[in-house]
């Protein structure tokens, strides 16, 4: 891995000292060092459109270049403000754009889901007309690099990526910050859900620790995993996902299984239920207030009240969050057989479960059979 502080050293001297982005278990260096050391000058987004926005924002008031961070997987966001708001015919707003590259070649054989992304990343970059460079773990090297890139942005008023392929910006080993701030943990509210919701219910679990969790907590359990939609990449739209299976069950209990950072990426696909009637459809939020999967940064999620935004949104709630297993199974009982979509605000405290392997699957075997067993049927 690159040195952190020298990292952020030559970026400090090239008058880079605004950083904002979506945290990345490839940049976990970068971003935890942000975190760290520059706490001041340095947002977590909503999400990567989101980061572009705010960067555009910081160069409109200051004339200085902002820097934004991202997993490729998240470039698909940026597309729209990138190809107009910053575009050097609309107002030509600079930018670095910090970018990890996973699924570069073989990186990544047990997740699919990066393959393609990997694939495809710099030739994103070329289709939206941005220069890029792939960084390597040469610190003398990142300097040249940052100096090409800063000069092309200041001369040419337009965006310049910096690819970091695996090990370049991140640790070899995440931390694990287990914090004590509410007495559950995820696996332990999951296992309460399984418990109070009827054996047929579908779950639409969300990218990262909640798909993986449950895959291995319905191995524990020796219970099938037919009824089970684990949402591998597509982050924010696991709940999506579970409305448009809800749609078409209506007399199927179909349960949303939903991460705090994951819900605010796309917040605004909680307003499709004021809309529709989804009588069985029940959305929760595994709120820890952190973007875990990719290294514990802090997330917005303890500090907004999803329950009421969910209200104002149509969900039936319990009006307040829920910390225990009984409070969380309380809710569950009430609003299961409410006759409205719900929605359960689940705060749980950070910590990995560092003995649970990778999941080793099919995908595409495992969804065929998630398809045969009817579970996307109105029957």
């Amino acid at each position: 891995m690159l040195n952190q502080e020298n990292v952020f050293k030559t970026l400090n001297d090239k008058g880079i000292e605004f950083f904002t982005g979506v945290p990345d278990s490839y940049l976990n260096g970068f971003c935890n060092y942000a975190l760290q050391n520059h706490s001041d000058s340095n947002v977590i987004a909503a999400n990567e459109g989101n980061a572009v926005g705010i960067a555009a924002g910081y160069f409109l008031s200051t004339k200085k270049i902002p820097l934004v961070y991202m997993q490729n997987s998240g470039l698909g966001n940026t597309v729209n403000p990138l190809a107009s708001l910053a575009d050097k015919d609309v107002y030509a707003v600079p930018m670095l754009l910090l970018i990890g590259w996973r699924g570069q070649g073989n990186s990544e054989p047990n997740h699919p889901q990066h393959k393609l992304q990997g694939e495809i990343t710099p030739g994103l970059l070329d289709l939206l007309q941005i220069p890029y460079a792939i960084l390597s773990d040469n610190d003398e090297e990142f300097e040249t690099v940052v100096k090409k890139a800063v000069n092309y942005c200041k001369t040419n008023r337009r965006p310049f990526a910096l690819i970091s392929p695996k090990g370049v910006m991140a640790t070899a080993e995440k931390d694990n910050d287990i914090d004590a701030q509410y007495p559950m943990s995820r696996e332990e509210a999951m296992e309460v859900i399984l418990d109070n919701m009827p054996s047929d219910t579908i779950f639409s679990a969300t990218t990262g620790r909640a798909t993986r969790e449950l895959f291995f907590l319905r191995e524990r359990r020796n219970e099938s995993k037919e009824n089970d939609f684990l949402n591998v990449g597509a982050m924010g739209h696991s709940s999506s996902v579970a409305l448009g299976i809800a749609l078409n069950n209506p007399n199927r209990h179909v349960v949303a299984l939903d991460g705090d950072s994951a819900l605010m990426m796309h917040m605004g696909a909680m307003t499709m239920v004021s809309k529709i009637k989804l009588p069985k459809f029940m959305h929760i939020v595994l709120n820890n207030g952190a973007h875990e999967s990719v290294g514990g940064q802090p997330s917005a999620g303890y500090n907004v009240d999803f329950t009421a935004v969910a209200e104002a949104c149509g969900y039936a709630t319990v009006h307040h969050y829920v910390t225990t297993e009984a409070e969380l199974a309380d809710a569950i009982d009430i609003l299961k057989d409410c006759g409205s979509a719900s929605f359960i605000d689940c705060r749980i405290h950070k910590g990995l479960n560092r003995k649970l392997p990778p999941i080793l699957f099919d995908h595409r075997e495992y969804i065929d059979k998630f398809i045969e067993n009817k579970i996307l049927s109105s029957d």
